[in-house]
């Protein structure tokens, strides 16, 4: 294997990261915790609330995380769905293997760089959702895929030239690099092929390359152009349509299966009523679901949109994630300032929700408080006359949007509702 692949097998890789030394690059972490390993300090099962930790610290509730992780494993299993769940969202191979472990058939990753991640850990089925046409990265997937016959890596194609620049670069291949065509979502959509014609002629520079091997198709409904659930359905119906069209005239020949993928977070359920639909086709069909916000959900954009808001008899996410902070000032009735801000809170969709507060080691809700704007360092809040809050008191705050909640802490608790750490979860951005 090549230096970035696993030396051992993925509990060995992930293990490692038990041995790494506690220091200043981890915000929140007890400062007296300097010097031991995560290992160490995991053993310790510090409390998040009196163990030391330094606000602002981000932490993971180790029981929704669980349910979420079951919840999904059984959603799929139900609808008879493969799960790739989309790795960006937290970038965190411990998240990763969890994710396996509760029945996934790999890991969907965007970019190189986080392919690199996800091997370094042991990942061995890899789909990455977009086109690669980096020369580098393309011999790097190719260097791994002949250097480990269990390696799987399927990436989107969309143009004629993006096939003539991923050929050139990879020549003769000892093995093929597998793609799908990928369908956009409609005019004015983000990236994919627009026409069923230009499809074709996609496929056909695929069959006429040296290194190329098609194995299905795929795309992504969240692009749907004003999205509702006869558009979203309508445009999967095409990608399946595009997908017995390519069967039947011979385009899937020297395949064992054949790929149709789709699904975002948030219209998951027409996704799998769609592939549901699917007809026999001359092989077996991967039906691939890549939904990823879902590992730890949110308090704001994802609660709102998730699927099971429309299907609640097939139970509901949990949000997972709380930002503890501490009110540093109180300048009057009206207004207080909490020590976290753009550097630790997603902020790109919604702005943090103030949830509990926590006073001598008692928890209440946050009543009449409510964030109003985040400056670098500092969450501004404001609060009516009804609101408890005091200078030193902990504020814990809901988030929105997990892609870049995960980004912001390298290092991030696992605790227990009584707030007991039992795991530290590392991320790769």
């Amino acid at each position: 294997m090549t230096a970035d692949s696993p030396a051992g097998s993925a509990a060995e890789s992930l293990a490692r990261l038990a041995a790494e030394r506690v220091d200043h690059r981890f915000k929140g972490l007890p400062p007296d915790a300097d010097g031991l390993t995560v290992g160490e300090l995991a053993a310790q099962r510090r409390n998040l609330f009196t163990g030391g930790f330094a606000t602002p610290v981000l932490a993971l509730s180790a029981e929704r995380l669980e349910h979420n992780l079951r919840l999904m494993e059984t959603y799929a299993d139900r609808h008879g769905l493969a799960f790739a769940p989309h790795g960006k969202t937290s970038m965190a191979p411990q998240l990763f293997q969890r994710q396996i472990e509760h029945g996934a058939w790999g890991i969907t990753l965007a970019v190189p760089h986080q392919v690199r991640v996800a091997r370094a850990f042991g990942t061995r089925r890899v789909f990455l959702a977009n086109e690669l046409v980096d020369a580098a990265a393309l011999r790097w997937v190719s260097a791994e895929l002949g250097a480990d016959p269990e390696f799987r890596f399927v990436c989107y194609v969309d143009s004629v030239r993006g096939v003539e620049l991923m050929d050139a670069a990879l020549g003769e291949a000892r093995r093929p690099l597998d793609v799908v065509v990928e369908l956009a979502a409609g005019e004015g959509a983000r990236t994919g092929v627009r026409t069923e014609a230009e499809c074709a002629a996609v496929a056909d520079a695929v069959a006429g390359s040296r290194s190329l091997r098609l194995v299905g198709v795929a795309g992504y409904e969240g692009e749907v152009p004003k999205a509702d659930p006869e558009r979203v359905t309508a445009w999967l119906r095409r990608l399946v349509a595009l997908a017995a069209d390519f069967d039947e005239v011979g385009r899937f020949t020297d395949v064992d299966e054949i790929v149709v993928s789709a699904g975002g977070s948030a219209w998951f359920d027409a996704v799998a009523d769609v592939f549901a639909e699917i007809p026999e086709l001359s092989r077996p069909v991967l039906k691939l679901l890549r939904s990823g916000a879902y590992v730890s959900h949110d308090d704001g954009h994802y609660r709102k949109l998730t699927p099971f808001n429309r299907v609640p008899e097939e139970g509901a996410l949990e949000p997972a994630f709380r930002l503890w902070t501490q009110v540093v000032s109180r300048p009057t009735a009206e207004q207080a300032f909490v020590n976290a801000g753009k550097r630790d809170a997603a902020y790109d969709l919604d702005l943090p929700f103030a949830q509990v507060i926590r006073r001598d080691g008692a928890e209440r809700p946050a009543t009449g408080v409510s964030v109003t704007s985040l400056s670098d360092q500092h969450a501004w809040l404001s609060t009516t006359p009804e609101a408890d809050l005091e200078v030193g008191d902990w504020v814990g705050l809901g988030l929105s949007h997990p892609c870049t909640s995960f980004d912001k802490w390298p290092l991030i608790p696992v605790a227990e509702a009584d707030g007991t750490v039992v795991d530290y979860v590392r991320t790769f951005f």
